[in-house]
């Protein structure tokens, strides 16, 4: 019974000791201001945050968006295709695809599409 004890008291030790000596070996060293700051978007953190940003980054990740939210939405009407009634699935997947065939003509038309800044 007392060996138990030590050994599990040794145990406790040694892992105490292998957590403490990871979180001395991992510690950053440098801690500046850039460091320390969130980077998101790609906007500089450091700047004045009032300052605007470009509408067709936001339009990309919105298009982006759409179109995955578009193939979880497909996968289903894919999957259940054997299931249910062929009529009500071809008019649901046709109204589906003609909604985003509508869109993309939409973004297309309205030069959504074109990558350069």
């Amino acid at each position: 019974m007392f060996y138990l004890l030590f050994l599990s008291i040794i145990i406790l030790m040694i892992s105490n000791i292998f957590i403490l000596l990871s979180f001395i070996i991992s510690k950053k060293s440098i801690m500046d201001r850039e460091k320390c700051s969130p980077f998101e978007c790609g906007f500089d953190p450091m700047n004045l945050p009032r300052i605007p940003f470009s509408l067709h980054f936001f339009l990309i990740t919105v298009i982006f968006l759409i179109f995955d939210i578009e193939i979880a939405l497909i996968l289903p009407m894919i999957i259940s295709f054997k299931s249910v009634n062929f009529i009500i699935w071809w008019k649901i997947s046709s109204f589906f695809i003609i909604m985003l065939l509508i869109g993309l003509y939409h973004e297309w038309n309205q030069n959504m599409l074109n990558w350069t800044i």
